[in-house]
């Protein structure tokens, strides 16, 4: 009953919003925009290790690992999304926020990546997603550091959330990632520790910017 009430109330919440002309165009543009993103993403990674870069100095490396703990990594990030889908498809309003946010995301993070050029950490084990190396390339990318873009999404998954367990799985899951990114050394610890705030910074301001 109660599932059949929230498929009942997900399709009128769709067709109200499609219905509203002015959110229909925000969405078509915010969609817009992250298909154009995606697009770039592949070449922006292969100039970034086509170029030099530095190391630095990370004394938590040097006790954690490295060890390959790539499946429960994509374990948290693909549980995350899967919720994340399930919320979108009851609320237009929840993917508009989630899209234009990580469209944001995204750009800060091409932004810093370019700007700080760090070399991969030593001891750095391939972490290879099937699906997100889609948007990669084909070439394994080791020099997409600063911040943390796995951390970042599933931080950005929990700032978007409403308040409850979604919001508090995410939470969990980002966090647990910011570990085992660290532990398979593809991650320095400053990665890790900027990916939550600079994502609430891009929540913040596409909320005030794209929200109203």
């Amino acid at each position: 009953m109660t599932e059949a009430f929230d498929l009942a109330k997900a399709d009128r919440d769709w067709r109200f919003a499609w219905q509203d002309r002015p959110f229909r165009r925000r969405l078509l543009l915010a969609l817009g925009g992250i298909v154009a993103v995606l697009a770039v993403l592949p070449f922006f990674f292969q100039a970034i290790e086509a170029r030099g870069g530095r190391s630095i100095t990370d004394p938590l490396l040097g006790v954690l690992g490295p060890a390959d703990v790539s499946i429960p990594i994509f374990a948290c990030i693909w549980g995350v999304v899967i919720l994340g889908i399930r919320r979108a498809a009851k609320s237009p309003d929840f993917l508009y926020r989630f899209i234009t946010s990580y469209v944001l995301l995204t750009l800060l993070r091409m932004a810093t990546i370019w700007l700080t050029r760090f070399d991969p950490p030593p001891g750095l084990l391939p972490l290879v997603d099937p699906i997100a190396n889609r948007f990669y390339g084909e070439t394994f990318i080791t020099r997409d550091l600063f911040f943390s873009g796995h951390t970042a999404t599933l931080f950005l998954f929990a700032y978007n959330f409403r308040p409850g367990w979604e919001r508090w799985g995410a939470l969990l899951a980002g966090s647990a990632v910011g570990v085992l990114v660290l532990v398979q050394h593809v991650h320095y610890t400053i990665d890790v520790l900027a990916a939550p705030p600079l994502t609430y910074l891009c929540y913040f301001a596409a909320k005030k910017t794209f929200f109203n």
